[in-house]
């Protein structure tokens, strides 16, 4: 009976096809175990071995399931071609292209009109069985090699694009880009880009919730090239999620003292690897993954991750070594691309601030606190206005310039205006903990005033979209300075202004607890007992979560908020609810009996 094109051959027949290349495979592993002059006779017989096996699989219609054993075998034969010759012979060439002919006749299509360029896009773009991608993946290869020899480097770089168009983890596919790493894990490559094929499993490890796994392949990276410092990072990274704060800082402080001895630089070439393909591959989520960091950026990292943790003393240090840098005007040790872990410079210093005062250094932190007032004197408009119309895309699109323009001025006028009125708040909340109320009045009204550059309220001011989580933050200065000052006047024994600062404090963030508790605490002491059992029971009756807030009351604000936060919470809340309680039930009306 006469076989349909395209049909599958006999399984036994297929067994045997692989059992045969199978065991060339091994006679080759086997000759180069035994020295490089039994590897070269052996890779002379195995190039007419492997090329034989071709011949008889190719004496059948090509069929889908011989398929990737059949381009494998190629692959073999054309491999010991390269391996034998001293020269590029063009005629085995073409066995590519009969092999991607063959993909083509197997899947009911043609190509014996195109050019191979043009065979290749045919076949990378249409054919879309999986099992498929690693035998011409390595197919590639070879012809990128061919093609390198005969210094047609346009149409290399044309495959490498067509290979490379995959999105895997830019797509969010991790388990193929998994695959495929696993994959290419197993090719030939130098022992610096096994390395960096390792961080990316770790990487893609990490993203799919493994982050034991990712530990694995990250460590496998370090062991093949101990210079792959991104790996590192990552490790530091994993053991954070992890909880693992003590072993994150440790990978982060190995981290930097290798950066300081051996700054990253560009790799030098390997003399067994001219074909290097990760000088024709630039993948930008890999390159971002395997992006070198600075010695700066790590001592960042180490400072904020103490100041979260609560290692205050530590964050203290690497936070004035990072300043030093700053001061010092080391521009090329810190990084300002949009892939730095680096924040705006006058929000390093403000968290500087936050860790000295939390280690009692108050002075200090007026002095940090200072250079950011300084440096943004003159970046303020008189007034500032955010009006409706101005939450576009901060990529404003062709047509839009001026708009957009102005919309990223008005932004980074906010911004300089959020740090200095947040310098200002640090100052202030700093002269309470040195026992000055006077200053300390001061620097939370010269703070109210830099806000008054900006009114939050209005028809039409109400901002949204991009402009809203920086409103939210000026809106949280100017209630701590609000609270801050009200609480000084209370020690100066102004309690009309204290009032006066409290309720404002309301009318800023209604409901919010901590304003809502000094305001009842102002009124209880100046026996105004009725008015504060009234704003106990209107703010202050629903219960508090375990950070102090109010059930569905609070979110994230900036790292160097966090101190100012903890100065301005109500220290008496249990006492004064026990009072405001037992007032309101000897108050209240009794049923009669």
């Amino acid at each position: 009976m006469k076989r349909q094109r395209g049909a599958a051959p006999e399984p036994g027949c297929l067994r045997a096809w692989a059992a045969e290349s199978e065991a060339l495979a091994g006679r080759w592993r086997a000759a180069r175990r035994a020295g490089p002059r039994g590897a070269e006779a052996a890779a002379r017989q195995q190039r007419g071995a492997f090329g034989e096996l071709l011949l008889r699989m190719r004496g059948l219609p090509a069929a889908l399931p011989t398929l990737p054993l059949e381009l494998t075998v190629l692959y073999n034969s054309l491999l010991f071609v390269l391996g034998t010759s001293d020269r590029v012979i063009e005629g085995e060439a073409e066995g590519i292209r009969q092999g991607l002919l063959r993909v083509l006749e197997a899947c009911g299509s043609s190509g014996q009109d195109l050019s191979t360029e043009e065979l290749w896009q045919k076949v990378l773009q249409e054919v879309t069985d999986e099992t498929l991608r690693a035998p011409l993946h390595r197919l590639g290869a070879l012809q990128a090699a061919w093609w390198l020899a005969a210094s047609r480097l346009r149409s290399v770089a044309g495959l490498f694009q067509l290979l490379s168009s995959a999105e895997e983890m830019e797509a969010g596919n991790l388990p193929a880009a998994l695959s495929l790493l696993q994959e290419a894990a197993g090719g030939l490559c130098s022992k610096r880009v096994l390395a960096q094929i390792y961080t990316c499993l770790g990487c893609c490890a990490r993203q799919m919730g493994k982050p034991q796994t990712a530990l694995q392949h990250l460590k496998r990276a370090l062991q093949v090239d101990f210079q792959c410092l991104p790996a590192l990072y990552h490790v530091a990274a994993v053991y954070q999620e992890l909880g693992e704060t003590d072993v994150e800082l440790q990978a982060l402080g190995l981290l930097y003292e290798a950066l300081e001895k051996k700054p990253p630089s560009a790799a030098s070439s390997s003399p067994y690897f001219l074909i290097r393909t990760e000088l024709l591959v630039h993948t930008p989520i890999h390159t971002s993954l395997l992006r070198h960091r600075q010695p700066s950026e790590v001592k960042y990292l180490l400072a904020q991750r103490c100041l979260q943790e609560g290692r205050v003393a530590d964050a203290v240090e690497h936070y004035l070594d990072f300043l030093a840098v700053l001061q010092e005007g080391l521009q090329q040790q810190v990084p300002l691309d949009g892939g730095s872990a680096l924040p705006r410079i006058p929000e390093a210093f403000l968290e500087a601030a936050s860790a000295l005062q939390q280690d009692g250094r108050h002075r200090d932190a007026i002095t940090v606190c200072e250079e950011v007032i300084s440096r943004t004197n003159d970046l303020i408009p008189r007034m500032l206005q955010v009006e409706e119309g101005l939450e576009q895309p901060e990529s404003p699109s062709p047509g839009t310039g001026l708009a957009g323009g102005l919309l990223s001025r008005k932004k980074e006028s906010l911004h300089c205006l959020t740090w200095r009125a947040a310098a200002y708040l640090h100052q202030g909340w700093a002269w309470v903990k040195l026992g000055e109320n006077k200053e300390a009045v001061t620097q939370f009204s010269r703070c109210l005033s830099e806000l008054l550059r900006f009114p939050l309220c209005g028809p039409g001011a109400e901002p949204t979209g991009n402009l809203l989580a920086e409103v939210e933050v000026l809106q949280k200065i100017r209630l701590l300075s609000l609270i801050g000052r009200g609480t000084q006047f209370l020690e100066l024994g102004k309690h009309k202004e204290a009032l006066l600062d409290f309720y404002y404090g309301l009318q800023v963030l209604p409901g919010d607890p901590t304003a809502a508790s000094y305001l009842v605490q102002a009124l209880w002491k100046l026996n105004r007992k009725q008015e504060a059992a009234a704003q106990w029971q209107k703010h202050l009756a629903r219960p508090m979560g375990e950070d102090g807030q109010q059930e569905g009351q609070g979110r994230p604000f900036p790292l160097y908020l966090v101190s100012c936060v903890q100065q301005a919470a109500f220290p008496q809340r249990e006492s004064l609810a026990g009072s405001i309680q037992d007032y309101i039930g000897t108050t209240s009306p009794h049923p009669c009996s």
